[in-house]
């Protein structure tokens, strides 16, 4: 039985997501940029107007390009700033994660940006997952103060990483909350909570529509994605939000 209050957290990019996810019933968003690169910091701008519009708490990424979690002093610095100007604006929480070439949690880097964070909530992201030793990794975690840790079980899908993700339960033993993620829907979230008894769980519902745009220049493309991509809005499904979080809770 966990010792947590079980909560949602819908992982969202930019505003109008933020905005989807409320309304479907969410008890708590992270906001990104950039999901395509498994998200990264969003602007000023957006956080000042997530700040504006949130009816429910939200927690930012603290995350200043995608790639791995192994940070250069400069990326390190900038990572502090953020934190720092969020504090200050009032934001609820952040989301973090900082790795040692041997891929062990960075402790002096992770205490510094707590450290920084207070009295925002800090959660350390799928960082965790790509450690060498989670067993090692969620005590440098309980150490730094961290408040929770996001995880699919060091495996893609939380269905695969169900095993890890129960033991990790039972190590963490109420010391850190345990989020459970990875490619969840409606059609398994419950069964995941049942066979981990994760303490929170974490999922985006995504939906992709076409661009209102009605002239589109053939001969020119912004990014390395593929031309037609870039005709596209990824969009926060209220529908699939309601109903996964309806599948969740109804297998407490």
């Amino acid at each position: 039985m966990s010792k947590h209050p079980f909560k949602i957290e819908i992982c969202v990019e930019g505003i109008d997501g933020l905005v989807a996810a409320q309304q479907a019933g969410a008890d708590r968003v992270e906001l990104c940029a950039s999901l395509f690169e498994g998200g990264l910091t969003p602007s000023m701008g957006v956080i000042r107007e997530a700040l504006r519009v949130a009816t429910i708490p939200f927690h930012v990424i603290v995350r200043p390009r995608g790639g791995d979690f192994l940070y250069s002093e400069l990326e390190f610095r900038s990572m502090l700033e953020d934190v720092i100007a969020l504090r200050e604006i009032g934001v609820a929480g952040v989301v973090i994660g900082c790795l040692t070439p041997e891929g062990a949690i960075d402790e002096l880097r992770t205490k510094a940006l707590v450290d920084a964070a207070r009295p925002m909530k800090v959660t350390c992201h799928r960082a965790f997952d790509m450690t060498r030793d989670y067993r090692t990794a969620l005590e440098s975690l309980i150490r730094t103060g961290v408040d929770r840790v996001l995880t699919s079980g060091q495996r893609d899908t939380a269905l695969e990483g169900s095993a890890i993700l129960k033991e990790v339960v039972a190590l963490a033993d109420g010391r850190i909350i345990i989020m459970g993620c990875g490619a969840l829907d409606v059609g398994n979230i419950a069964q995941v909570r049942r066979e981990t008894g994760v303490d929170e769980m974490h999922f985006a519902a995504l939906k992709t529509i076409k661009s209102g745009m009605e002239f589109r220049n053939p001969h020119v493309g912004m990014g390395g994605t593929a031309l037609e991509r870039e005709y596209e809005i990824t969009l926060t499904d209220v529908d699939a939000v309601r109903a996964t979080i309806a599948a969740a809770r109804a297998a407490s």
